[in-house]
């Protein structure tokens, strides 16, 4: 499998701090808004961009850690729950974080798993890389980079330092 690197390090880090400033000035401010990271990479990136957030406004960000497995509609399904949310969503401006949106199933996932646990005033979803492809009405506030992708040809794989020991965002062709 041929892979492409269309993200660096830096590339990475410029995203998240664009978005970082999205997310102050569609919200005017930090007043009622929360992170939730979708897991696994999803909840990496919502703690960069609390650090981002914090460096801005000087001050801190909720953050907390979505499991979707539980609220799936496919396969991935899981019975175990490894959601970590110190805080109450209720009334708060909740901003779902992804590292990459595809059909949107996981966000209606996670829409689920939200709501579930209160009623935010408003959710918003910020993600690292949009690669199109849609199954279903959803559409991210905050993207880094739109990927035009084949849906059966090609595949985007994120690493971050974190899990995988680099940052780097990757288109790989799966072949014809």
């Amino acid at each position: 499998m041929k892979q492409i690197r269309v993200l660096s390090e830096e590339d990475i880090r410029r995203s998240l701090l664009r978005i970082a400033h999205e997310i102050l000035e569609k919200n005017r401010g930090l007043e009622d808004v929360v992170l939730l990271g979708i897991l696994t990479r999803g909840a990496y990136l919502a703690h960069r961009l609390a650090d981002f957030l914090k460096s801005v406004e000087n001050r801190p960000v909720p953050v907390g850690k979505l499991d979707v497995g539980p609220f799936r509609d496919d396969d991935k399904r899981s019975e175990q729950d490894l959601s970590e949310i110190p805080f109450d969503l209720r009334d708060k401006i909740v901003v779902l974080v992804d590292d990459v949106l595809f059909t949107g199933r996981t966000v209606r996932a996670a829409l689920d798993a939200v709501s579930k646990r209160g009623r935010p005033r408003a959710v918003q979803l910020a993600v690292l890389v949009d690669r199109g492809h849609r199954e279903l009405p959803i559409r991210a506030d905050f993207v880094g980079k739109n990927l035009p992708t084949s849906k059966a040809r090609e595949r985007v794989n994120v690493c971050l330092k974190e899990c995988d020991g680099e940052d780097a965002v990757y288109i790989v062709h799966l072949g014809e």
